[in-house]
Formats: structure tokens, sequence, C-alpha cells
């Protein structure tokens, strides 16, 4: 088999794994199976209007090709992973926090700790499950100590969010904290200022609330955290519906 093949056999499993998720979610899935390397396109088509199921190949193209063994920043000399992201490829919500943790860098995935299984029942509280979103950070590489990202890391960094903004084009984007909603929006302004209203970024309708850790040490952010989300939900439902 060529290696223009092999890679080709990549992208299918890819698109597999995530049918078999879809299944276990109980939503909707592709199948697959009858689907051969040779009947699959050498290119993938340009999508043009509503998201379609090339999503998935898209963003493992651009994760296996693009992030995992990026040297672009310093970060790749301390990581122990990349983490790209998760979640349905054809989302109508895309969320973004600023970076991976501590758990997040050794498993791979972005909120699997703490602050991440509080951003689970927050979204469930707003009648989303994890596998129904798209969840990523600006950085694919864990800062030292959780420090902030410094500005060349996120420009090194950013076009990669922006690759995956353009494949899974969500209908609305949350903004987790004052780090992600700054560098998005490329301002100053303190997260009190940027909350309560609805931004655009790259045209898209964008939302900004406090992050999940902060949560965790402040319950006082709890009460407007909700009143936000419920206003997410509200917009994007209107969003969705056209």
């Amino acid at each position: 088999m060529s290696g223009e093949a092999v890679a080709l056999s990549s992208v299918l499993l890819d698109l597999k794994r995530w049918a078999r998720q879809r299944q276990r979610a109980g939503r909707k899935h592709v199948h697959f199976e009858a689907m051969s390397v040779d009947a699959a396109p050498a290119v993938l088509p340009k999508r043009a209007g509503a998201p379609s199921i090339d999503a998935a190949a898209a963003l493992a193209i651009l994760e296996r090709e693009r992030v995992v063994g990026c040297t672009r920043c310093k970060l790749h000399g301390s990581r122990k992973n990349t983490v790209f992201g998760v979640g349905n490829p054809m989302a109508s919500l895309l969320v973004v926090g600023e970076a991976p943790g501590r758990d997040e860098d050794s498993q791979g995935e972005p909120f699997v700790g703490a602050a991440g299984q509080l951003l689970n029942k927050i979204l469930a509280a707003i009648g989303f499950a994890r596998e129904e979103v798209y969840i990523a950070n600006i950085l694919k590489c864990r800062p030292p100590n959780n420090r902030d990202p410094e500005p060349e890391e996120v420009a090194a960094c950013l076009p990669n969010l922006l690759e995956q903004l353009e494949i899974i084009r969500p209908k609305i984007i949350l903004a987790l904290g004052r780090v992600a909603a700054q560098n998005l929006l490329e301002t100053s302004a303190p997260l009190g200022r940027l909350r309560n209203k609805v931004h655009a970024y790259r045209d898209i309708p964008l939302m900004v609330t406090y992050h999940p850790a902060a949560l965790l040490r402040n319950a006082q952010y709890k009460r407007p955290t909700w009143d936000d989300v419920q206003k997410l939900r509200e917009l994007h439902d209107k969003l969705v519906r056209g």
C-alpha cells in the first residue's frame, strides 16, 4: 500500500471511530464499512453550505499533520501530549479555553480535570452533551505551571484554531475566561466588560463567561456564569433555527 493510501486508510479509521462515538451517544451516524481506500477522494473536497461528514476527516488530517509534531514555539519541549480538541466535528457550538492544564497534557484531551467535569455539568444544565459540542483551546500545548500564554505562543498556535473553526463552522462560540476572550477579541478589556455582550469572531457570534477553573476557586462566579450560558443557549437556538 502506498504512503498516500496508508494516510487515507488512517482517515477512514478516524471517521469510523467518530461514527461509533455518535452511535454510543444515541445520535445519528453514518456507516463507513463499505467505503474503501480506493473509493476515498485523494483530497478532501471544499465544503459548501452546511457542514458535512468530511469535517471529521479534515480535523484528523489537521491534527496529524500540523499539531502532533508541532515545534513552532518553545512549548513543544515540555509537553507530554498535544491537546487538539474533542467533540462533534459538525457542532453548532464551539467552546474555547486558553490552554491545556496538567490533566489535559497527560491525557491529550481538553477539559478532563476538575474544571472539565464542571464544564460538562454547565453544558448539561443548558441541554448540551459534551459529545454534542466541540471543545478546544487556543494553545495545543501546556504552558509551564499553567501560566498565561505568551504572545509568541498564541501567534504560533492560533492558526490551528482558525483551521478548526473553518472546518467545524459553528453557529456560535463560547470563550471561557479572560485569557481566551482577550486573545480572540484582541482586546485588553477585563472580563467584566466582555460579558453580557455578543461579540463577533470571524463573523461568528461569540459570548464570554468565566472559566470553570475560576468557579472552583470563587463560588460567587457561579450565578453570573449561569446567566451567561442561559443567554448563550437562547441565542444558539435562534441562530440554529435561522
